[in-house]
């Protein structure tokens, strides 16, 4: 007859990575911020240009995205002393530590990608 084998031990740290992950996942939650900081992190943007390369993203949700962003330290808003005024957005020096993540997440991606058309090219075969 065979034992059921229950383990108790969990790694101590399980949990606290997983509510680290949790709470990164919660500011980065939406459809648009990993984006938003994607296109910031090639430089400093004025909101239309971000607009643009934001492709679907209406303005409303662009500047409410990017007041959250702000609020949690990712992005700081520059007012430039122009006529017309022009605001432009930058990562801040916390905001830059997520750069490593974003381009292990494209490297990734990118990865998958191949995957997936490799695996449908293969059952269409």
């Amino acid at each position: 007859m065979r034992k059921k084998i229950f383990i108790d031990e969990k790694p101590s740290h399980c949990p606290s990575q997983l509510r680290a992950i949790h709470d990164t996942m919660d500011l980065l939650d939406g459809k648009w911020k990993i984006t938003i900081i994607g296109c910031l992190s090639f430089g400093n943007k004025r909101f239309m240009d971000l607009q643009r390369e934001v492709e679907g993203i209406g303005s409303k949700m662009l500047s409410k995205e990017l007041q959250e962003l702000e609020i949690n330290g990712l992005v700081s808003r520059t007012v430039m002393n122009t006529r017309p005024v022009t605001v432009e957005y930058a990562l801040t020096s916390y905001g830059q530590t997520l750069r490593p993540i974003l381009w292990e997440m494209a490297k990734w991606g990118q990865t998958h990608r191949k995957k997936i058309f490799s695996d449908n090219e293969d059952s269409e075969n």
